[in-house]
């Protein structure tokens, strides 16, 4: 049996549900299909069998369409949150495990700290929501370099601008030495303009509608990446950048509370997961406020549409910004309109900033990474005891160690 042939029958038995809605919207199954539904199939068994991509084979109309569904008017927030500044983030992967959150839908806000949950977690699927657009454009930008990519050293050298290394092996080795690459090798300006065009157009085929403004804002955050390299940090406007942020090498370095490398980078297996997902139109950028009219509901209606669940909804810090600007109590009944079960969590970030430390703070983290069941903090503010942040984020919340 070739491996195309093998490829479809892998394809087929290991399909998705939300794949299968997703690939019915494109018109793919139908009682009679038509060669260009069989074409289709035949490109999304190539992609099963070698992980690549043939050049203007996807159709993504129904992503796209999938993104202006969910997505609502944008907002602004004071930071560029080109990298996470959550240093705690893997703190909560082993306790996601125990408690047995996996498959299902995950949502989560942000940049790439998602694709760690998503490693781990496994979803059939995840939607990462954002009151800002520049937040959807650079997940259209990491989108692109993975297709581009094939495998991690491949993508860090696209993502920061330099030449791919001649050795092999590569694909064997854990981060420390990925990021030690990275920084040990110059940056070359020839490739940072060719792989900013790639971009661009490979973008341009996830949306017609991307504007040239939006392009100029995804270079301009390839530029950062490549300017800066795993030097860069997130920074807030009108503030003087804080040297208590971490780097991206940092981020990359993090371990889990049982000490161990677990970023998404850390594992060939675990890039390769979000790689897939991102190739099969799996990860889902969306513009919505998480207290806003739209967004949310949008994304509980969809995911009750294909018959799913979520498994869990990393919000960071975003509710502390929610509770001060009192629109808690609509960010909580948009959280009703989501499909959960018993192993549905919230994953949380708490800041050390301006506030006392949580009562699982770890020592010399500024952040506090915690779970809790949505269903716990739902029947919370059912109770009325949403009202304080310190109760949102210490009352039901599930201890780590």
């Amino acid at each position: 049996m070739s491996k195309i042939k093998v490829g479809l029958a892998r394809f087929f038995q290991s399909l998705p549900a939300a794949s299968a809605v997703h690939y019915c919207a494109n018109g793919l199954r139908t009682a009679r299909p038509s060669k260009r539904s069989i074409g289709a199939i035949v490109v999304l068994a190539v992609i099963t069998v070698t992980g690549a991509i043939p050049a203007q084979s996807k159709d993504h109309r129904a992503f796209a369409a999938l993104i202006s569904r969910l997505s609502e008017p944008g907002g602004y927030f004071d930071s560029d949150n080109l990298i996470s500044n959550e240093t705690s983030y893997l703190h909560v992967l082993g306790k996601l495990r125990e408690l047995g959150v996996h498959g299902g839908v995950y949502v989560g806000v942000g940049p790439d700290q998602n694709f760690s949950y998503i490693a781990k977690i496994r979803p059939r699927m995840a939607i990462i929501i954002d009151i800002r657009r520049d937040n959807l454009l650079q997940q259209l930008m990491f989108k692109a370099l993975m297709e581009h990519a094939r495998n991690r050293i491949e993508y860090l050298c696209l993502l920061f601008g330099k030449p791919f290394p001649r050795d092999k092996g590569w694909e064997q080795r854990g981060i420390k030495d990925l990021a030690d690459y990275i920084d040990n090798t110059a940056s070359d300006q020839k490739i940072f303009d060719k792989t900013a065009k790639d971009v661009a157009r490979t973008i341009r085929t996830f949306d017609a509608d991307v504007s040239s403004n939006d392009l100029e804002v995804i270079e301009r955050i390839q530029k950062a990446f490549f300017t800066s390299g795993l030097e860069i940090r997130y920074s807030s406007h009108f503030r003087p950048p804080r040297s208590i942020y971490p780097t991206y090498r940092d981020l990359l370095l993090e371990r889990d509370l049982s000490g161990n490398l677990n970023s998404y980078l850390n594992s060939e297996d675990d890039f390769k997961f979000v790689k897939r997902l991102e190739e099969q139109d799996l990860i889902v950028p969306v513009v919505g406020d998480l207290a806003g009219p739209k967004a949310l509901k949008a994304i509980g209606a969809y995911v009750a549409e294909i018959k799913e669940h979520i498994s869990a909804f990393y919000t960071s810090n975003v509710e502390f910004y929610l509770s001060r600007e009192g629109t808690f109590e609509k960010f909580a009944d948009n959280l009703k309109s989501l499909p959960i079960d018993d192993h549905s969590v919230i994953i949380r970030s708490y800041f050390n900033y301006y506030a006392p430390a949580h009562p699982q703070a770890i020592p010399g983290h500024f952040s506090t990474q915690l779970l809790e069941r949505v269903g716990d903090l739902l029947k919370q503010c059912d109770q009325g005891n949403c009202g304080s942040y310190n109760d949102i984020v210490t009352k039901d919340s599930i201890l780590l160690q």
